[in-house]
């Protein structure tokens, strides 16, 4: 009874929405006004067990478990967890799971014994290829409408990225982070530039070389199993670099260094574009998140992030904040996610399959509420060459 009084005082805070909470004995608690949006239901769950200091971890690893359950969006449960307070920017321990925000090294020391599960993007190609684009593009799209189908809403977002580098023929890029390779053979097909991609997925990598080859692309495309820290010591240069959604896995600690190796392989005349998530405040991925999701993982935030670009002495010519995109990019990815459950359960478990519709549903509450956003950054060493005085050429 103790501990059910103690979840209606959690709840009590989130009136702002119509929602109910069934317990497994029968009894149905029910909030604010209007028709429920969803409803939290305590199945086999132990009450004193959740109501732990992190209540991130415990109700989103009982809801892994199915000893939590939700009906009906999950999104909404943590929309209205944040818009509460019961999600905070900077405490993981504050409410229900969703993208929340610690010190790193406060979570690095006191982060529970991690699953031995596979990394995140070795998962397999066949997992990705359920539910991302044609493209493989695992990162935010970018709609002109919210009616775009995900794949042209890609295929935008490439072209968007391109465009803020102004390519010219016969000039090299480097992709950090290249994902499975799609920006890399479309910059060698439509700007004839000579285009390095490299990752640290041996999936990624097999598959983007076999792309590569199928559409005849080895002499301008190029994909490498390597870490950007060791192309730094080949002393190459690029025109151009582009690193879209790979910042947010480098760590805190090395952010210093990844704005330095850039500096060191972008020509002096030459334009980078830096794609990333950002935080509203300060702080690590919570733990859920990060034993589940993204080990490791750092989400830095705007300021943070333009310090170390300036302190390697970059120039800052464009930000721009993509955080309506990235929403309706996860709204996608839930769609497909859910037209191929049986698949992916036939692939791993039920566990998974929840552990995977938590994660998209939270990352894109978290984004419709602002507490995480993204931006592209665009900066360069010195005065850049082929930069137009106004941005007008983005939008033809």
């Amino acid at each position: 009874m103790l501990a059910r009084q103690a979840i209606s005082r959690l709840f009590e805070s989130a009136r702002s929405s119509s929602f109910e909470v069934a317990y497994n004995d029968g009894f149905t608690e029910r909030y604010g006004d209007g028709e429920p949006q969803f409803k939290v239901l305590f199945r086999n769950a132990t009450l004193p067990d959740l109501l732990q200091d992190d209540l991130l971890m415990t109700l989103g690893e009982a809801y892994m478990d199915g000893q939590v359950d939700v009906e009906g969006d999950l999104a909404n449960l943590v929309s209205l967890a944040i818009r509460s307070g019961l999600i905070s920017a900077t405490e993981g321990k504050s409410g229900l799971t969703g993208v929340a925000l610690r010190a790193a090294a406060g979570l690095r020391s006191l982060k529970r014994e991690k699953e031995n599960i596979a990394h995140h993007y070795d998962l397999g190609n066949d997992f990705f290829s359920l539910w991302l684009d044609e493209s493989l593009t695992y990162s935010c799209a970018y709609f002109r409408n919210a009616s775009d189908i995900l794949e042209q809403a890609q295929r935008q977002k490439i072209k968007h990225s391109l465009r803020k580098l102004r390519l010219q023929p016969g000039e090299t890029l480097l992709d950090i982070g290249c994902g499975w390779g799609a920006l890399v053979m479309r910059a060698a097909e439509e700007y004839g530039v000579e285009a390095l991609g490299i990752t640290l997925s041996d999936a990624q990598h097999a598959a983007a070389i076999a792309a590569i080859e199928s559409r005849g692309l080895q002499a301008k495309a190029e994909v490498r199993l390597m870490d950007y820290g060791t192309l730094a010591e080949e002393g190459k240069r690029f025109d151009k670099i582009v690193s879209i959604g790979m910042i947010e896995h480098v760590g805190r600690e090395n952010l210093a260094e990844f704005a330095r190796v850039v500096q060191t392989v972008l020509k002096p005349d030459g334009l980078a574009l830096l794609h990333l998530i950002t935080s509203v405040k300060e702080g690590s991925v919570n733990r859920w998140l990060e034993k589940y999701i993204f080990p490791g993982g750092y989400i830095p935030t705007l300021p943070e992030i333009i310090t170390h670009l300036s302190a390697a002495d970059f120039r800052i010519w464009d930000v721009e904040n993509l955080a309506p995109h990235y929403s309706l990019t996860l709204d996608h990815w839930s769609e497909r996610f859910e037209r191929q459950v049986k698949c992916v359960r036939e692939m791993f478990d039920e566990r998974f399959v929840r552990m995977w519709r938590l994660y998209l549903r939270a990352s894109s509450a978290s984004f419709r509420e602002a507490l995480v956003e993204v931006h592209q950054v665009l900066v360069s060493r010195t005065q850049p060459r082929h930069l137009p005085l106004t941005r007008e050429d983005l939008y033809i």
